[in-house]
């Protein structure tokens, strides 16, 4: 599929009643229940969003060494470890449930789009895009295209990637208590490979791939 043929990247495609079940899903500590065209049941983990930052976040943590920008912070368990260690950091995401938990448990965060104008742009040395956020607005390319633009000279993007070489594209239909269909909105599932060679001509490049249990990452830096 070409860039044009894809939506114009923006995470304030999650529309109200998807906010709504994002924000249910917080208070209660559920998963936010999803499923693709196909019927396939996916799944955004919320309780481990809103605890704090495990062996494999640390995995991440350890490679922020400078200003680091969380895009799609969610109720910022990670902004909040960072902080502790030292490190500058800001939250950001769309929903207002999840920046107020963010700021309630000591973490900086604010309600912006990653397409809004940001604190520090062109001057983070980090940025994360963990939690399957690369999906953000189903069009890789130009969200990477956003992030470089973030991004200091020489900084580098964290990114939570697939296993293997998929690169999904696919409207995810969030679902209601009772299975109904409340809202929907574009996605994508990307593995390491497809990734780097989105990336390359965007101005990154490779730095390194790892994994943490069954978790999977790459490190992309700006030229």
């Amino acid at each position: 599929m070409s860039v044009e043929a894809l939506p114009v990247a923006d995470d304030r495609t999650w529309g109200p009643a998807v906010l709504t079940r994002y924000h249910d899903a917080l208070s209660r500590g559920l998963p936010l229940r999803i499923s693709d065209e196909t019927g396939a049941t996916l799944s955004f983990d919320v309780g481990r969003w809103l605890r704090s930052s495990d062996a494999d976040d640390e995995t991440v943590l350890a490679r922020c060494t400078g200003p680091t920008l969380d895009i799609g912070c969610g109720p910022g368990r990670l902004v909040r470890a960072l902080l502790v260690r030292g490190v500058p950091a800001l939250g950001v995401d769309v929903s207002e449930a999840a920046v107020g938990i963010a700021r309630r448990n000591g973490a900086s965060a604010l309600r912006r789009s990653v397409f809004d104008e940001l604190p520090g742009e062109g001057r983070w040395t980090s940025a994360l895009l963990v939690d399957g956020n690369i999906g953000i607005g189903g069009n890789a390319p130009r969200l990477l295209s956003r992030v470089r633009d973030l991004l200091a000279p020489g900084g580098h993007v964290l990114v939570e990637v697939e296993s293997g070489s998929a690169y999904v594209h696919f409207t995810a239909i969030v679902r209601g208590p009772d299975g109904e269909a409340v809202g929907s909105f574009p996605w994508i599932r990307i593995g390491a490979v497809p990734l780097t060679a989105l990336a390359e001509p965007l101005g990154f490049t490779l730095t390194e791939t790892w994994s943490s249990d069954h978790r999977h990452f790459v490190g992309l830096r700006r030229w």
